[in-house]
Parts: C-alpha cells; structure tokens; sequence
C-alpha cells in the first residue's frame, strides 16, 4: 500500500463513554486529540497511542444507541511501546478489549502492534503477505508483517467466528492512511479481498472505504486532506 502515513490506526465501538476515556486516558496514559462527529449518534474521540498526530490514534467510538450484541473480532491484543518498562505489562479495559504495554523492540514493535487470530494463518499470509504486499516482520517463530512502523502478528484459532459488522463493541477496524483510496480498494478487490463499504467522500475532509480480510476484520482505506494535500 502507498501510504501516507507510517503507522495503523485502530478503531473500537463502546456504549461506556465515561467509564472508556477514564481508563484509557488514566490507566493507559493516552493524550486526547479531539471529537468527531461520525453522524447516526456517533462520537469518535480519538487519542495519541505515540508520537501525536503523525503516530497510530486509537479511535473510541461512542455510539448513542445500544450496539448490537456481536462475537469478538480477530483484532485482539493491542500493543503498545513504551520507553519505562523492561517487561510486558498486560490490562483489560472496562469493554473487555486486551492492552499490552511492552518495551521498545518487543516483536520489533517501535509504536504498536496488533494481535489477531486467524482462522488460518495461510489465508492470513496471503491476505497480508500478497494482496497487500506487507513486509515479513522478521519476528522467530511468529507469522507477522509490518504495515510501515505497525506489526500485525497472527495466532491460529479454527474456532475464530468471521468478524461480523465494524458497528459492534469492541476492537473492530484498522485504519490505513493512504494517497489513493480508489485505487488501493479496486487492487484489493481484483486481488480477492471483500468489500466491506465502497469508497465514498466526506465533504472536503476524507475519502475512504472499507476493505475486509479472509476472517472479515474491516480495514479502512483512508485518503485524508490534511495528510495528501487532495482528495483526486
């Protein structure tokens, strides 16, 4: 993917405003950026997970209406790097959705990194590894690649439901910043990547779809003004 940005943001659905941004801001130590309206109810406030605005955000969604009742998606495990511990450091937040704090080079992780369980790690490898043309993250013993400075580690389990809707609790989307979003989705879906959404403008700001892998997790193709200058 041409990206113009080095580094995966991730998306999550929560009735538990309150409860949500306390932990994330107060136990995780995240810095708040700013709320966006998304529409249908929903508030997206978003947070730095590192270097600010040009690092991964953590997207928090909260929806006004009760989201519907839903399996876990295969994003699992968020990974976080951080410069004061020597050992990983692991929290549930109230949703139930799994952090790791570890130190910088853990995976080879330097930001973030996501755990997701596959259904199968072939299909998994040529998702990643072919459609979209990732890096192997060089991990021993782990079948990972890297999205610019965000390591994607797979881990087996046949019994992984298929990721329904994005509009459900939990983690349920990654976002990959990039410079053409029509031309990155019709590759993924020549390929034999699904469509989870067709790509669509939001006024002057963003032009985006969704694209989903062999175990349905959404991933969202964002071509964002104040990233590539224009939305042609």
């Amino acid at each position: 993917m041409d990206l113009a940005k080095a580094h995966l943001d991730l998306g999550l659905y929560t009735n538990n405003k309150d409860e949500m941004l306390d932990f994330w801001q107060t136990e995780i130590g995240l810095a708040y950026d700013h709320l966006g309206k998304l529409g249908g109810g929903v508030h997206q406030h978003r947070h730095f997970l590192g270097e600010g605005p040009t690092g991964p955000i953590l997207k928090i969604n909260h929806a006004r209406d009760p989201l519907p009742p839903s399996a876990r998606s295969g994003l699992r495990t968020l990974l976080i790097a951080r410069e004061n511990i020597s050992n990983p450091v692991s929290h549930t937040d109230p949703d139930g959705n799994d952090i790791c704090l570890v130190p910088p080079g853990y995976f080879n992780i330097t930001a973030t990194g996501l755990i997701l369980t596959v259904r199968d790690l072939a299909q998994f490898k040529d998702f990643y590894g072919r459609i979209l043309d990732l890096p192997d993250a060089g991990i021993s013993g782990e079948v990972a690649f890297k999205c610019a400075e965000t390591v994607l580690i797979a881990r087996e389990d046949k019994t992984q439901p298929l990721a329904e809707h994005h509009v459900a609790q939990g983690y349920r989307y990654m976002t990959a910043q990039i410079f053409k979003a029509d031309a990155e989705h019709a590759h993924v879906m020549a390929e034999g990547g699904s469509e989870g959404m067709a790509p669509k403008t939001l006024g002057t700001t963003v032009r985006y779809s969704f694209i989903r892998d062999f175990d349905g997790n959404w991933i969202e193709l964002s071509q964002r003004a104040t990233l590539t200058g224009s939305l042609d």
